[in-house]
């Protein structure tokens, strides 16, 4: 009976066929296992990170210009309304009050896109869509008085005349329609910076909480533009502007 070769080394100091079997096996299994670790470890930061920290959303509209146009994607830090006090000037993203937006279309990419499209946007690598969300910029707080216009045009909080011109698109007035409005408090009073072209408070009287939003409907306050690169930066609340407004 001839003697089996299988384990015996074709040469001196190289390992047998079984050996180099073993090893390339015992490599891919190791391979697999890093990258599910890997993947699922980066899986759970981006959970938790978008779940209690920041998550992103596209701009659809103008209604923010030139603050924030149409293309834009922001950075929105949900550590506020909460650990950080939100502030007049803040610019906010809320969800739908109800009755504020039209049900948008939903674009057919067949199950396996849309799976992966949910999946993606779950974990915060693609940005959430403005489709059921609005972004403006926060004027009057609970227990303020919001009015439009003095005798010069401007609009005021608490009786104080406020100069928005930092913000506002230029050659828009602060308000094409006359308003006032004690918020409520839970609630808020937002305005687009593009007057003109933002159907925002004003627009919505009618409804319940006259054009307020609920705080428990907002999802956090925009910090930054990170896309396209050419307009990423910080966003701020032009505190100067609220300064010497008096507490309601």
């Amino acid at each position: 009976m001839k003697e089996s070769t299988q384990d015996v080394p074709s040469s001196a100091g190289q390992p047998s066929r079984r050996a180099r079997k073993q090893r390339r096996g015992s490599g891919v299994l190791a391979f697999l296992r890093e990258t599910v670790i890997v993947v699922g470890t980066a899986l759970v930061l981006s959970l938790v990170i978008k779940t209690f920290l920041v998550q992103a959303f596209f701009i659809p509209s103008p209604s923010m210009e030139p603050t924030l146009v149409a293309g834009d994607r922001v950075l929105v830090s949900q550590l506020t309304p909460g650990p950080i006090d939100l502030q007049r000037g803040d610019v906010v993203v809320f969800r739908d009050p109800g009755g504020w937006l039209d049900s948008q279309p939903v674009p057919d990419r067949g199950p396996v896109g849309d799976a992966v499209v949910a999946v993606l946007t779950f974990v915060g690598v693609l940005p959430q869509h403005s489709g059921e969300h609005l972004i403006k910029r926060v004027i009057g707080m609970p227990g303020d008085t919001v009015a439009c216009c003095d005798a010069d045009g401007r609009l005021t909080v608490n009786g104080e005349p406020i100069d928005e011109e930092s913000y506002v698109y230029p050659g828009n007035e602060p308000s094409d329609m006359t308003f006032e409005i004690k918020i409520p408090e839970g609630r808020i009073w937002v305005m687009g910076d593009h007057r003109e072209a933002s159907q925002d408070s004003r627009w919505h009287q009618d409804l319940e909480g006259q054009g307020t939003v609920p705080l428990d409907d907002v999802v956090g306050r925009a910090v930054a533009v990170i896309w396209p690169l050419s307009r990423a930066g910080w966003l701020g609340n032009h505190p100067d502007t609220f300064d010497a407004v008096p507490a309601p």
